[in-house]
């Protein structure tokens, strides 16, 4: 009798159906006595599934964090010193780029995209004499265009976005160049860093263009540090003092471009030396 009820027990224990005495799913019985209790503390398939669409309902509604931004390591104060050394060393920076009014301007940064500013303008020199207005480049025709710019990277796409721009100049704007950023973007080939370019450099707004030397800059210095350039712009436009801001983009570049160079900053002729907070700042020997 002791034997009987012994195989009963075991054969319910075994079984996905106590009551009927089904045989359990083949590996089922020895998963279950190895788990131990902790297959019985699962919750049952329905309850986990109103669990999941449960969290996923609440995660909806939540709006994603945005990243906190990165702190500049400079104070007010001593962004005010920084820009102040760089303006006395260069008191009315200018583009290095060639141009002769809001449009040729406009062309050579367009152009300059993945290309040297002496390259641009070796090109533009031949291109603005043929063409200096919206209509007269529309008249040169994207052919013409190309023959000038072709020893610059990317030639073929610029000539057809040079064209394009100097027609939705003629066509949508009178043939002048809009100061207005939002309008500025809407021609083909123009981008925020351009269109900042031209705000500050043909109508002396106070916008700052993060090219690759700004981007560099602000994050080795650890001035306005960002991951994007929008981001090291935004830094910069909350740490660069406002009296600063018109000449801050000009500084900047040729600091990037001269001195704070990629490879190797010449920290030895840098005038911000003592100010710099960079890892990167070489330990310079002691005149005398």
């Amino acid at each position: 009798m002791a034997e009987r009820s012994k195989g009963k027990a075991g054969a319910s224990e075994g079984s996905d159906h106590p009551a009927t005495g089904a045989p359990a799913a083949k590996g089922r019985t020895a998963a279950t006595k190895k788990a131990g209790t902790s297959a019985d503390a699962s919750p049952p398939p329905r309850k986990r599934a109103n669990a999941a669409a449960r969290a996923k309902a609440e995660a909806g509604t939540q709006k994603p964090r945005k990243a906190p931004a990165r702190r500049s390591r400079y104070t007010k104060a001593e962004a005010d010193a920084l820009f102040a050394r760089l303006a006395d060393a260069l008191p009315e920076p200018q583009s290095e780029l060639e141009y002769t009014n809001p449009f040729t301007l406009l062309v050579a940064v367009v152009l300059s995209a993945q290309a040297t500013d002496a390259g641009v303008n070796k090109a533009t020199r031949g291109l603005f004499a043929a063409a200096d207005t919206p209509q007269t480049m529309l008249d040169l025709g994207e052919e013409r265009v190309r023959d000038f710019i072709k020893t610059i990277g990317l030639f073929n796409t610029k000539a057809k976005n040079v064209v394009a721009l100097s027609k939705a100049l003629v066509e949508e704007h009178g043939g002048e160049v809009p100061a207005d950023r939002e309008a500025l973007q809407k021609l083909p080939g123009v981008g925020r860093k351009t269109a900042n370019v031209v705000l500050n450099v043909a109508f002396g707004q106070p916008t700052i263009a993060v090219d690759t030397h700004i981007f560099r800059l602000g994050n080795r210095l650890g001035l306005a540090p960002g991951r994007t350039p929008d981001e090291v712009e935004a830094a910069l436009e909350r740490i660069v003092p406002p009296r600063f801001l018109q000449g801050a983009h000009h500084w900047l570049i040729l600091h990037g471009r001269h001195v704070c160079k990629a490879r190797r900053p010449l920290c030895e002729t840098c005038v911000v030396y003592d100010l710099c907070k960079s890892e990167e700042r070489r330990v310079l020997p002691r005149a005398g």
